[in-house]
């Protein structure tokens, strides 16, 4: 009784807050709807994007933290264009980073958001069979989604808000995802890549990411592993 009064306490303190940040988030979108800066973004100005904020580092920050946030959310934005920005902005190492780090934590307030305040309105619009496959292996379907982007990322989002997925495995893959998609996007604007790539690069780039994303599954499944073992000798000793 008392452990189910701490979970309910937990519960509403994390859909609080998340109603608080949503409502900033909402409020500052209502604020810069009509700016200027924002068109700028969305005309894919990334030349008076600079001029403009390039004085203020910390605006610039704040400012393109939200502008991941509107594109884990509704995709109306092109994620490449985000990262050229960033990129343009802080440099590439500052902007890889910043784009990826903040594509994470954007990921994690739109599911969070999903889960304690749409999901009743939202849920209904979702293909159930979607919600069983990414409840199934959580790590192995976000994982693939984000390395290999044939949704949006919003809908990823939306989808592990609307199922039961921990935020752990989420977030995870999520990070190492957008890692390795970010960096290879990274390398366009940056003048490292040809926006045409060459069918061997984008073969050998393929070949990289399946390696990877094996050594990556290992690991997870060792781990997953581990915690099965320890749940079932917890068991036995009971």
């Amino acid at each position: 009784m008392i452990e189910r009064k701490k979970k309910e306490r937990s519960r509403l303190r994390r859909a609080l807050i998340t109603g608080i940040v949503l409502l900033v988030i909402l409020t500052v979108l209502c604020i810069l709807r009509d700016s200027p800066l924002f068109n700028a973004v969305l005309d894919g100005n990334v030349r008076y994007v600079r001029s403009i904020l390039e004085g203020n580092m910390l605006y610039a920050y704040l400012f393109m933290l939200l502008i991941m946030i509107i594109q884990n959310s509704f995709t109306i934005i092109p994620l490449i264009l985000v990262i050229t920005i960033n990129l343009a902005l802080f440099g590439f190492l500052q902007g890889f980073l910043w784009s990826w780090f903040t594509s994470v934590a954007a990921a994690y307030i739109i599911c969070v958001c999903v889960r304690f305040i749409f999901k009743n309105k939202v849920i209904k619009r979702f293909n159930p069979e979607h919600i069983e496959k990414i409840e199934q292996n959580a790590f192995k379907y976000v994982f693939q989604a984000r390395v290999f982007p044939f949704v949006p990322t919003s809908f990823i989002n939306i989808l592990a808000g609307l199922s039961s997925v921990y935020y752990k495995p989420f977030v995870l893959a999520t990070a190492l995802g957008n890692f390795i998609y970010f960096f290879v996007l990274a390398l366009i604007p940056a003048g490292l890549l040809s926006a045409d790539i060459n069918l061997y690069m984008l073969a050998v780039m393929v070949i990289f990411l399946f390696g990877l994303y094996y050594v990556f599954k290992r690991i997870y499944k060792g781990h997953k592993n581990q915690i099965l073992i320890k749940i079932k000798k917890i068991k036995d000793s009971l």
